[in-house]
């Protein structure tokens, strides 16, 4: 960064340099700690296991989708084998081309450290370039190890799309509307899965009996569904063990019975390796449904981009793995021994898997296909609960309340308002259709247009991120959408049967998301320009020009520097303030995870004897505020470990750097965080005080004047044994000081900004902010409950803002 001219500095005047001395950014309390992000290894005993579990939670959605393409290709029936092999043909290159080529070997390497989604992409470029919405970032926050970053030549391609991506607001607004859109019809995909999964699953009791009446299948469906998302909040961890027998057992029987039709049937439908027939396909139908078949055709790889999206648990190498090995062949099986089936029986199309099964083997091909279908649909419900969490860490959500279902793995989460939603809409969506065909249209739209958002945030994640020349980009993005546009055009065009239904639930959630993210950008617009000038705190006094009652007052804003302006509210308002004062900013970064040692930063304000202190928490878009963390212990916590380890730091200068090594849990009874890293920076202390005594050596590490034991290995509370007595009875009168003031009582005050639409505002702009987000705030959880706030301790600071 430019350093800034002597004009401007000048020009800012005196009041700004006092407030930059006394309320200082958290520079030197944010020191890297070494225990730098790595790449964990795996065996390859442990690789081969990781790929067999991945089986059941990646690719049920991918696994069940021989159910119901073929029906969805030839609605009419059909009539020359050629269409039937040039369609299979279309299926293989498709299944190539998009999942194993694109997602397997491509996308699948963009994980945010082993997190996929859209969101996941949107943080890895909020994080090699300024085009967050919400500028609440430091680069004190840079210095996480979670938070990996690229660097640029100043004259690189990378570079100039950065710049060009920064140059205006438009373009990073153009790039939000990108993210939420792919995230919207992703979470309608969450709807349409279990609907035609499981509906294509129950079809298979009609054949068997064909006098039963539709209404049947689809009231069996509709059991089937409510079952599932009534279990949704025990979670899948006392299940989950057994989705990837399920769904292996599953691949296992589509592709046996797929080997076992194309010998039985017809093994001339493996001239549909030949790409010639894509050709023949085409020429063929063209003036005829051929659009019809290439929806249909798409639907062969629904679930892939839940492929991406349920990253989490396991290592890229074990999905390749799964994939390459047991899913991608079992396919083209299955696909194969349809097609072959289907040329023989020409009339049985509508329910081609079902009866080319064997009669031996029908009833419980039919279990295992529930039971798949049933899988498809949890991941597939898992992956929706995920997207909601990060876009609420991001700002484009409502405050939901959010399950932990799982004390092993925390990223299994249940929340019970979506659910609810969830299930409404897809009883709604399967028994409004009652057939495939229009649900799978729905379907089809739904995927086609995350692949199709994918695509194009991939272009800046392999400039800025991977630094890849420009062929390979172009090389990927035309074959990308080479094969994407013909299918996006293809649903389109059946919006009338069926494909409206995506859009109009991504539309809905599309307004929820922007219309939430518009008015909290502008909520802390608002804070930013109206904080209060750290000079005014510091010409009211040591006493604020108030009465200061024993107590400890939790002052909570979106600020991570600066006086909120509630505070000035507050203390205008009332003749007293608590006797310490602490600022709490909790904000999320665009990170999968802030390692618990890094949380909190904590930094004094002002004089010492103002007592007011600033603590700055730090969450990734995964990380979830467990119901039994006591956030008010771990924040009082982290300000005692301030005060001792500041007491040790007195008498060197601003100018000296420190680090201090992890030293576990500290004698105030919490953890050693990154609060508790006042005062870091690059430079490594070797040991520490000597009876009282320190001193420099040329290496600015510090020594003693005589060789005391080693720093490594000692805990909290033996380092700080070890200060000086002069500065144990310093900080022995402020921590009494602070335990009385805790002892005293300790108050919550959350400021509770109203966002209004001006009067002369435009009736869109009032309808989304007065009527819609006012809404919604009613509804939503208030910031006291997410931080387990007791209802006795809080104090709401109400104010208005025209917008």
């Amino acid at each position: 960064m430019a350093s800034l001219s002597e004009g401007e500095v000048t020009n800012r005047g005196s009041m700004w340099e006092l407030d930059q001395n006394l309320d200082q950014p958290m520079d030197e309390e944010a020191g890297r700690l070494k225990n730098m992000y790595r790449e964990k290894k795996f065996s390859s005993a442990l690789l081969l296991r990781l790929a067999f579990q991945s089986l059941g939670v990646v690719f049920g959605d991918l696994g069940t989708s021989p159910l119901y393409v073929f029906y969805n290709i030839f609605p009419r029936g059909v009539d020359n084998d050629e269409d039937v092999i040039g369609a299979l043909s279309l299926i293989i290159y498709t299944l190539t081309l998009i999942p194993l080529l694109k997602y397997v070997f491509v996308v699948l390497m963009a994980n945010d450290n082993g997190q996929g989604g859209t969101f996941a992409l949107y943080s890895l470029l909020c994080r090699h370039a300024k085009i967050n919405t919400i500028p609440n970032q430091h680069k004190t926050d840079e210095e996480l190890t979670t938070y990996s970053r690229q660097t640029y030549e100043e004259h690189s391609v990378a570079a100039k799309i950065k710049r060009w991506l920064e140059a205006h607001a438009y373009k990073r607004n153009i790039l939000l509307i990108l993210v939420l859109i792919g995230t919207c019809t992703a979470i309608g995909d969450g709807i349409l899965t279990p609907a035609i999964s499981v509906l294509s699953a129950s079809g298979g009791i009609k054949v068997q009996n064909q006098n039963m009446s539709t209404d049947v299948v689809v009231l069996v469906a509709v059991v089937i569904l409510i079952g599932l998302f009534s279990m949704q909040h025990y979670g899948t961890d006392k299940v989950g063990w057994l989705f990837a027998p399920i769904v292996l057992l599953w691949f296992i029987l589509i592709g046996s019975v797929g080997a076992v039709n194309i010998h039985k049937y017809n093994k001339s439908v493996l001239k549909a390796y030949n790409p010639v027939y894509i050709y023949r396909f085409f020429r063929r139908r063209w003036n005829s449904d051929i659009w019809t078949s290439l929806g249909g055709v798409m639907l062969s790889i629904t679930g892939t981009e839940a492929l991406f999206a349920d990253l989490c648990h396991f290592p890229v190498l074990a999905i390749q793995i799964a994939f390459t090995l047991i899913v991608f062949p079992c396919l083209l099986l299955a696909y194969t021994g349809q097609a072959a089936y289907i040329i023989s029986h020409k009339k049985h199309v509508a329910n081609a898997f079902y009866r080319s099964i064997p009669d031996a083997i029908y009833w419980p091909a039919f279990v295992i296909a529930t039971a798949a279908a049933i899988v498809a649909s949890q991941a597939t419900i898992s992956a929706t609960y995920s997207i909601i969490k990060q876009a609420l860490a991001l700002g484009c959500f409502p405050r939901v309340k959010i399950v932990h279902t799982s004390k092993k793995f925390l990223g299994q989460i249940y929340i019970p308002d979506i659910n609810w939603v969830l299930l409404v809409l897809c009883i709604a969506v399967t028994a409004g259709f009652k057939n495939q065909t229009q649900i799978g249209n729905a379907y089809g739209t739904a995927v086609v247009i995350v692949m199709l958002v994918t695509t194009f945030l991939m272009v800046p994640i392999m400039l800025l991120v991977w630094k890849s020349h420009w062929v390979l980009v172009v090389t990927f993005i035309v074959l990308s959408l080479m094969v994407e546009v013909p299918y996006f055009v293809a649903c389109i065009l059946k919006i009338d049967q069926g494909g409206w239904v995506p859009l109009v639930i991504a539309t809905a959630f599309f307004l929820i998301m922007y219309v939430w993210h518009f008015c909290t950008v502008k909520r802390y617009e608002f804070e930013m320009h109206s904080k209060v000038s750290m000079a005014w705190i510091l010409g009211l006094g040591p006493s604020l020009g108030l009465v200061r009652v024993p107590g400890i007052g939790f002052v909570y804003t979106e600020l991570a520097s600066g006086v909120p302006h509630i505070f000035s509210h507050f203390i205008t308002n009332l003749p007293a303030i608590h006797s310490v004062v602490v600022f709490v900013c909790v904000k999320y970064l665009p990170v999968y995870t802030v390692p618990t040692e890094e949380r909190f930063l904590v930094r004094r304000i002002g004089p010492k004897n103002f007592h007011m202190f600033r603590c700055v928490a730090r969450y990734g878009y995964k990380d979830l505020h467990k119901r039994d963390e006591d956030f008010e212990k771990m924040l009082f916590d982290c300000v005692l470990f301030f005060v001792r380890l500041e007491s040790m730091m007195e008498g060197y200068s601003d100018s000296d750097e420190f680090s201090v090594p992890e030293l576990g849990t500290g004698g105030g009874g919490g953890p050693l965080t990154s609060s508790a890293s006042a005062f870091l920076g690059e430079k490594t202390c070797s040991t520490m005080c000597s009876n009282g005594e320190l001193s420099f050596s040329s290496q600015d590490s510090i020594v003693p004047a005589q060789s005391p034991p080693p720093l490594r290995g000692m805990t909290g509370s033996d380092l700080l044994t070890r200060c000086s007595a002069g500065q144990a009875s310093t900080v022995g009168d402020e921590l009494e000081f602070l335990n009385r003031c805790k002892d005293a009582g300790v108050v919550h005050i959350l400021g509770n900004t109203i966002v209004r639409a001006r009067r002369d505002s435009g009736v869109v702009k009032k309808l989304a902010v007065d009527y819609m987000y006012a809404f919604m705030r009613r509804m939503c959880r208030e910031n006291s409950m997410i931080f387990n706030v007791p209802h006795e301790s809080l104090l709401n600071v109400g104010q208005i803002y025209y917008i």
